[in-house]
């Protein structure tokens, strides 16, 4: 088992595992997976309301002998509140990951990720312009295919939403409590930062978007960082009754994951009680009419 553990953080697959072979340093991949909140505005306030969103990607690593796959969907409620502290918007996430992944062609595993707890506060700064700070705690989860220790989750975006752009720059910060788990993983803090800029054209969203991770460096002889960056590009199309997003990235480059990775990602956002007077009409997601003025 910890060897299979081992495997699959070695090759980035889904959200974390370990790496302990031959007496080395055991190692551990970003709580959060990387690229997860690329096309969404975090940064700026959301209509209040609640919204249910799954986000599924699929992605092969090109590893040898043969390639390795994996399935993240991380199914998600957010609460976008009517209440403000120190000026900003209150608003809470939940996230309940599940994934699979096959390493080098080896029958498949899976199991429930560890659950994400966050609260977070946004400023609408005006001219399009809004800022946010979420804090969350990822729960300690007792598997052996995923991370176990729980962890701090610190993240400050900051989002343009106006004259049909929209561009979001969101930095992902990952505090572990534990430096290793029970049976010797190591779990590294790490960095992750997802960044998009789309434009709006009528009920459709395109343009770029990019993704970068990397473990911070930790005192342990023998600890290889792990880390990659990713470039790609987004379509969205809004339905009415909800919104859809469609992305696919490149690994142009990759350290310590064994190979570069292809993923595509499918984002659907179900709004419900929303209020409407805030949401930006034929907008993508979850967009205020920041630019004006509400």
């Amino acid at each position: 088992m910890k060897h299979r553990a081992a495997v699959i953080a070695r090759l980035g697959l889904p959200l974390s595992g370990a790496w302990g072979l031959g007496g080395t340093a055991a190692h551990a991949a970003s709580a959060a997976q990387p690229g997860q909140t690329i096309g969404v505005p975090f940064g700026a306030p959301f209509p209040k309301g609640f919204y249910a969103v799954n986000l599924s990607s699929f992605g092969v690593r090109e590893t040898a002998p043969l390639n390795s796959e994996s399935n993240v969907n991380l199914p998600t409620l957010l609460w976008a509140t009517p209440f403000s502290v120190l000026g900003g918007q209150v608003q809470f996430v939940f996230v309940a990951p599940i994934a699979a992944s096959s390493v080098r062609g080896a029958p498949y595993n899976s199991g429930w990720g560890q659950p994400l707890l966050a609260g977070q506060l946004a400023w609408d700064l005006g001219d399009g312009v809004g800022v946010s700070y979420l804090l969350g705690g990822y729960l300690p989860w007792e598997t052996r295919f995923l991370t176990q220790s729980a962890s701090l989750s610190h993240r400050f975006a900051i989002t343009y939403a106006a004259n049909d752009w929209a561009i979001t720059a969101n930095l992902l910060y990952g505090h572990m409590l534990e430096t290793r788990s029970p049976n010797g993983v190591l779990y590294p803090d790490y960095l992750n930062l997802d960044v998009t800029l789309t434009k709006k054209f009528g009920k459709w969203q395109v343009g770029p978007v990019a993704f970068g991770s990397t473990d911070l460096k930790t005192n342990v002889v023998g600890y290889r960082q792990q880390g990659q960056i990713a470039v790609g590009g987004l379509v969205g199309y809004n339905f009415g009754f909800m919104n859809v997003q469609g992305y696919v990235t490149r690994d142009v480059a990759e350290r310590n994951y064994g190979g570069k990775e292809t993923r595509g990602w499918l984002r659907i956002v179900v709004p419900f009680l929303q209020d409407k007077g805030e949401a930006q009409p034929n907008r993508t997601l979850i967009t205020r009419r920041q630019a004006e003025g509400r």
